[in-house]
């Protein structure tokens, strides 16, 4: 699966879960945020990441999400399940539904809360792969409390079905280090970074952003794959106080926010997260301006 690399590049959206006023699963603006993004070049759909709210939605519905997204998309792009759990037995679970289903991959994050040693995440991830679907690995430890080192990433990047990580330590150096030990292909799970983490040979991107700026996002990693630097720092730039801006509140709770006064979805969002607060409001408004919005 690892000669296939060039297909884990590229923009991949950390799709958004819209509800309906009366708090279900949206499907009707869920399909057509999907049409749009296949409309716009976006490589890869991510549903029930972080910003898909997988912490809030039911197992039910995270399983009928995934279900419903690869049947939208129908082989037109990419779709990476989000499938990660603390649970090895849950996150096997999840992986093994999502490729009985017909995702064409799993995004599978560092197990959280309970803090297992490298030990147990190479386990842990050894037991999703054994699965055989394609892992991206997702190394967030803002969230997840723990942080694979770069020599596990490598030790498992030798298993046959990881494919790819997601790398979002907000380090440039830390993905630097995974890329001197093993060829896996890093994504950058932080917009900001999406430049300089492909600077250092990262291959695209899963993003937040691109749910509201797709075809900028697309344009980004296509420069930078090419080698075009000028044209990719023109993006970066235009991008970056909003990539910013989308984190002054937790995600995807600005998001959602700038997804609703685009016309895209509704801005709810379940509890424990909350509507973003009002002082925080100007400061996105103006950077979704200054990015073209």
């Amino acid at each position: 699966l690892r000669n296939m690399a060039d297909k884990w590049a590229g923009s991949f959206v950390a799709i958004i879960t819209p509800f309906t006023d009366d708090d279900k699963v949206d499907y009707e603006a869920l399909g057509a945020l999907v049409e749009w993004h296949i409309a716009e070049g976006t490589d890869g759909i991510v549903p029930c990441g972080t910003t898909g709210e997988s912490p809030t939605v039911s197992f039910e519905e995270h399983e009928q999400i995934i279900k419903f997204v690869i049947e939208k998309v129908a082989k037109r792009i990419l779709v990476v399940a989000g499938a990660g759990a603390n649970s090895t037995k849950e996150a096997v679970h999840l992986t093994q539904w999502s490729k009985d289903v017909g995702a064409d991959a799993v995004l599978s994050v560092n197990p959280y809360y309970n803090k297992p040693t490298q030990e147990g995440l190479f386990l842990h991830f050894s037991a999703v792969a054994a699965v055989g679907i394609p892992v991206i690995l997702y190394n967030i430890p803002g969230r997840s409390a723990v942080s694979m080192t770069p020599d596990t990433v490598a030790r498992l990047s030798k298993l046959p079905n990881i494919v790819a990580i997601k790398e979002a330590t907000g380090s440039v150096d830390f993905a630097s280090e995974i890329a001197s030990l093993c060829d896996i292909p890093i994504l950058s799970g932080d917009d900001s970074l999406c430049l300089p983490i492909m600077s250092i040979g990262g291959k695209g991107v899963i993003s937040v952003i691109a749910n509201i700026l797709p075809a900028d996002v697309k344009a980004l990693t296509v420069a930078a794959n090419q080698g075009n630097l000028k044209e990719a720092l023109r993006i970066h730039q235009k991008l970056y106080r909003l990539s910013k801006a989308l984190f002054v509140e937790t995600n995807p709770i600005p998001i959602k926010m700038a997804m609703s006064l685009v016309g895209k979805c509704k801005p709810g969002l379940r509890l424990p997260l909350t509507p973003m607060s009002a002082e925080h409001l100007p400061r996105l408004k103006a950077a979704m301006t200054e990015a073209g919005l």
